[in-house]
C-alpha cells in the first residue's frame, strides 16, 4: 500500500502549468465582440485623456467598467504600442490583426498568474483545516481537488479564453479576498474586496456578505455563550479602520472624476437601466420562465381571439434574440425597481442569518454564495455569464461539506451546459463538449472520492452524490443537446424558430438553477435551527 500524503505538499504549479499551455492551445479560436469592447478600450484609454474615457463613443462598445479597469487598460497599452501600435487608434473599429489577437489572448492567460496565487492561498486554507487527516493518494486530498476544480473550471475557460473577457483575475481578486478572511486577516479581506468591486461592480452583488460579516465578527470582538451579539463589545477603532481602507480604495478609484466633475457621466456609464430586463440570451434564472409566460399567454391570447397582437412583432421578440430592451406582450414589463426589491427580498433571510447566526468564514461564504445565487436569479439585464459568480465560490465548500459537494456537482453541471450557447461556430462544438465532459467526469469522481454516497442501497441507478430524480435530470442534459444542435434544424425550424432552442436551454437549466438555490438556501437557514435546537437540549 502507498504511503499516506498527509500534508504533503500539492503539485500546484504543475497543475497550473498543464492548465496554461492548454490556454495556449486555444488562442486562435473563436472570439466574441467581447475581443473589440477590449480591444477598443485599449485605444481609448492609451489615445485619449482621463476625462475622455466615459465620454468617448466612436464605438458601440463604450467604456463602462470602473475606473480601476480602466487603468488596466491603460497598462496594457503601454505594451501594446510595441507590438502593434495601430490596435491603439480610436477609429481603427473591429481590427484584428495576428498581432493584437496573440497580444490579448496572452494578456488573459498571464494575468491568471493572479488566479493561480489565490487558489494557492484557498488551498493552504483547506489544508490547514484538514492538518490532521493522512491521505491515500492525491486525488482523496481536499486542497488539490479544489486546486484543480478552480484552475479547470470549464466556465471560466469557456468564456475567458475562447468568448473572450478577464474573468479570471478578476475572481483571482474574489477569492484571494475570501482566503484572507478565512486566515483572520479581515483588513486585508475587505481591502482586496474593494480593489475588485472598483474593477468590476458585478460584484456588488455580494458586497452585503462581506458588509454583514465585517461588521458581525470585526467590528463586535465578542459574542454571549448563546451567539447573540455583545453590544458592548463594538469597537469603534475597527470600523473606523475598516473604513478608512474601503474608503481609500474608492477615493482613489473615484476621486479624479470627482474632482473634474465627472462622476454623473461616470455612474450612467455604469449602470445602463436601458439594456433591458434581460441579455441576448436569456440567462437561466427565474426571468426566463415569466417571459415564457408571457409568450404562452399571448399565443392562447391570440388563438381564442381575446388578445390582438402584431403577430410579426411578437414572434421577432420571441425568436430574435438580439441585444434590446424587451417589452412583455401581455403580462406586466418588469422595471429595474422590481428586480432591485425582488433581489434585495431574496437575499435579506441570508444576510439576517449571518448576523444571528455567526459561524466564522464558512458562514460567511455560504451568505456570499446566496447573494450571488439571489441576484442571478432576479437580477435585471443579468449575463448567463454571471453564474461564476455562484459557482467558484461553491467549489470551496463543495470539499468540506458532502451536502454542499452535492449542491455544487448539480449547478455546475448545468451552470457550464448554459454558457453553451456562447460558443455556436461549429469549429468549437468539440471543444466546448471535451471541456464540459473533462470538468463534469472529474468533478463527480473527485467529489466522490471525498465522501461516500448516502445512497448505496438505491434501488434506481444515479449519479455519484445525487439521488435519481437529480440524476435524471442532469441525463437530461445529452437529449436537449441533441435537439439543440442536431434535430431543430433537422426539422427546417432554424428559420422559423431560430431562438427556440435558446429558450429551451434557458429555461431547462432555469430548473436546475432554482432548485439548486432552494435546496442550497434550505440547509443553511438549518443550520440555525440546529444550532437553537442544541441550545434548548
Amino acid at each position: 500500500m502507498a504511503a499516506p500524503i498527509g500534508l504533503q505538499r500539492v503539485p500546484f504549479w504543475p497543475v497550473f502549468a498543464v492548465i496554461s499551455a492548454f490556454k495556449l492551445l486555444l488562442i486562435p479560436t473563436y472570439r466574441s465582440t467581447d475581443f473589440e469592447v477590449h480591444r477598443n478600450w485599449l485605444a481609448l484609454t492609451h489615445s485619449l485623456p482621463i476625462s475622455k474615457w466615459y465620454f468617448e463613443s466612436t464605438s458601440e462598445w463604450t467604456l463602462d467598467y470602473p475606473p480601476f479597469f480602466a487603468w488596466f487598460e491603460f497598462g496594457l497599452s503601454q505594451i501594446a504600442q510595441f507590438v502593434d501600435p495601430a490596435m491603439l487608434e480610436v477609429t481603427n473599429l473591429n481590427y484584428a490583426s495576428t498581432q493584437t489577437i496573440v497580444f490579448q489572448r496572452l494578456s488573459v492567460i498571464i494575468t491568471d498568474f493572479l488566479l493561480a496565487y489565490a487558489v494557492k492561498e484557498c488551498c493552504a486554507c483547506i489544508a490547514k483545516s484538514n492538518n490532521k487527516q493522512e491521505y491515500e493518494d492525491l486525488i482523496s486530498q481536499p486542497a488539490f481537488v479544489l486546486a484543480v476544480l478552480l484552475l479547470t473550471n470549464m466556465g471560466l475557460l469557456l468564456v475567458d479564453h475562447i468568448h473572450f473577457q478577464y474573468n479570471g483575475f478578476l475572481f483571482g481578486l474574489l477569492l484571494l479576498s475570501i482566503a484572507r478572511l478565512f486566515q483572520g486577516r479581515n483588513l486585508e479581506g475587505g481591502f482586496w474586496f474593494a480593489v475588485l468591486l472598483n474593477f468590476k461592480h458585478i460584484y456588488i452583488y455580494v458586497a452585503p456578505a462581506y458588509f454583514m460579516y465585517l461588521l458581525r465578527s470585526y467590528c463586535f470582538t465578542q459574542s454571549h455563550k448563546d451567539g447573540s451579539v455583545m453590544w458592548t463589545s463594538f469597537s469603534i477603532t475597527r470600523l473606523i479602520s475598516l473604513g478608512l481602507v474601503v474608503i481609500s480604495v474608492f477615493a482613489l478609484s473615484f476621486g479624479p472624476f470627482i474632482a473634474m466633475g465627472e462622476i454623473a457621466q461616470v455612474i450612467s456609464r455604469l449602470f445602463p437601466f436601458k439594456r433591458g430586463l434581460c441579455h441576448a440570451y436569456w440567462a437561466p434564472n427565474f426571468w426566463a420562465f415569466y417571459n415564457v409566460a408571457d409568450k404562452a399567454v399571448t399565443i392562447i391570447g391570440v388563438k381564442a381571439d381575446i388578445l390582438t397582437v402584431n403577430t410579426t412583432q411578437s414572434q421577432a421578440s420571441m425568436t430574435g434574440g438580439l441585444v434590446q430592451e424587451f417589452q412583455h406582450t401581455t403580462l406586466p414589463s418588469v422595471p429595474p425597481i422590481a428586480t432591485f426589491v425582488l433581489t434585495g427580498l431574496s437575499i435579506l433571510p441570508a444576510v439576517i442569518h449571518l448576523w444571528r447566526y455567526p459561524s466564522g468564514p464558512r458562514g460567511f461564504l455560504r451568505c456570499l454564495v446566496l447573494c450571488a445565487f439571489g441576484s442571478f436569479i432576479f437580477g435585471w439585464h443579468v449575463h448567463e455569464k454571471a453564474i461564476l459568480l455562484i459557482i467558484i465560490p461553491l467549489s470551496i465548500l463543495s470539499v468540506w461539506s458532502y451536502n454542499d459537494a452535492q449542491v455544487f456537482l448539480l449547478l455546475s453541471t448545468v451552470g457550464h451546459y448554459s454558457l453553451f450557447p456562447l460558443l455556436y461556430t461549429q469549429p468549437e462544438t468539440p471543444i466546448k463538449v471535451c471541456m464540459m465532459l473533462f470538468f463534469t467526469i472529474f468533478s463527480f469522481c473527485a467529489l466522490q472520492g471525498l465522501y461516500q454516497s448516502p445512497h448505496p442501497d438505491a434501488i434506481l441507478p444515479h449519479l455519484p452524490l445525487l439521488n435519481p430524480l437529480e440524476s435524471l435530470y442532469i441525463l437530461g442534459l445529452l437529449p436537449l443537446y441533441i435537439y439543440t444542435d442536431i434535430i431543430h434544424d433537422l426539422l427546417g425550424l432554424g428559420e422559423r424558430l431560430s431562438f427556440f432552442p435558446l429558450m429551451l436551454t434557458s429555461v431547462y437549466c432555469a430548473l436546475g438553477v432554482l432548485y439548486t438555490w432552494l435546496v442550497f438556501y434550505k440547509r443553511t437557514l438549518q443550520r440555525g435551527a440546529k444550532i437553537d435546537h442544541a441550545k434548548q437540549s
